[in-house]
């Protein structure tokens, strides 16, 4: 392998000979915990190239997700207004610490220490993580399901996620994932991370996106979207009719058609309707869900094959009939 190039981080202060000290202090410390998705990247031309790519303006505030030893985090430093680290483990935060203590970068640092999950954050513009992989999907909603949603996220996955990201119709990998993110926000491929650019190496390959949330914002609920999504994706080769007959599923919206019926005061064809009836009750939304899917000609179809106006075609006919998913 090709030794790195014999320069300091941009804003470290140390000269090389201390920073590779750092390094080795580092492996003989700590134990890095794989579990907790610990591969810290080592590549400073990666790291600045993903920061790169961020397009961080003086004004920002960017949020970094699990910054370990703060690799990405020094050259973050020297672009934004404040950088808010969410950090799991108390070692990393330790470090992270300081490496910045006593530099001018030390009162632009923020570090929460805890789970990015059960963390409650704060206004950011930008969003940088190198993501611990089991967090990968619950960490990408919870982005794009923020009050203000960042203007752009760089993030590091999984190089088969972040193609489940990228995947469209009729693409092996299109999944419910696909579909949903990309109803949200724009999606592109920014690079491939070979393993070896991380320590210890993970033993997958990586690739970092760009995540761009639309603006407006499409106006349909996302429970609702995501809800129907689920029923779809849960066989996305067997046909929409065979999602819609699971005793499950039924169960779910004939509860919401209740609901439904409860808010809106409702009646079906002129007569009211006893909720409490189970057996008309379910026959009813049997039925609705065969007038949606052969009025709308999706009864054969594959989830694997349809588009985002597909969907959205189908949400509307249900809705229009009462059917609701959340």
């Amino acid at each position: 392998m090709a030794k790195a190039p014999k320069k300091k981080f941009a804003s470290a202060p140390t000269p090389t000979g201390a920073t590779v000290a750092a390094e080795k202090h580092l492996n003989s410390v700590f134990k890095f915990n794989t579990d907790l998705g610990q591969h810290i990247l080592k590549n400073p031309l990666v790291a600045q190239g993903i920061v790169d790519k961020a397009g961080i303006k003086p004004s920002d505030i960017v949020l970094e997700v699990g910054p370990g030893t703060g690799n990405l985090t020094v050259r973050i430093l020297e672009q934004a207004r404040k950088v808010v680290a969410v950090e799991m483990d108390p070692r990393m935060a330790a470090e992270l610490t300081k490496r910045v203590h006593g530099t001018p970068q030390q009162k632009k640092l923020e570090i929460l220490l805890g789970d990015f999950m059960k963390t409650e954050l704060p206004y950011f513009d930008v969003c940088i993580s190198n993501t611990p992989y089991q967090i990968s999907s619950p960490l990408v909603f919870k982005l794009l399901n923020q009050p203000r949603p960042p203007r752009v996220s760089i993030l590091m996955f999984q190089r088969e996620f972040a193609l489940r990201l990228l995947a469209r119709p009729g693409d092996s990998l299109y999944c419910r994932l696909s579909a949903n993110v990309q109803m949200w926000a724009n999606v592109t491929h920014i690079m491939k991370v070979g393993k070896n650019n991380f320590r210890p190496p993970p033993k997958v390959e990586s690739s970092v996106v760009r995540i761009e949330v639309k603006i407006p914002r499409p106006n349909i609920d996302f429970h609702e979207w995501d809800g129907l999504l689920r029923i779809c994706f849960v066989r996305k080769n067997k046909t929409i009719a065979a999602g819609f007959k699971s005793n499950n599923v039924i169960e779910i919206l004939e509860k919401n058609y209740k609901t439904f019926l409860a808010t809106q005061n409702a009646s079906a064809d002129g007569d009211t309707i006893m909720v409490d009836d189970k057996a008309d009750m379910t026959d009813i939304v049997k039925a609705k869900i065969e007038q949606v899917l052969t009025e709308t000609e999706f009864s054969d179809k594959r989830s694997s094959k349809l588009d985002q106006t597909d969907f959205l075609k189908l949400l509307y006919a249900f809705h229009q009939v009462g059917i609701h998913f959340a």
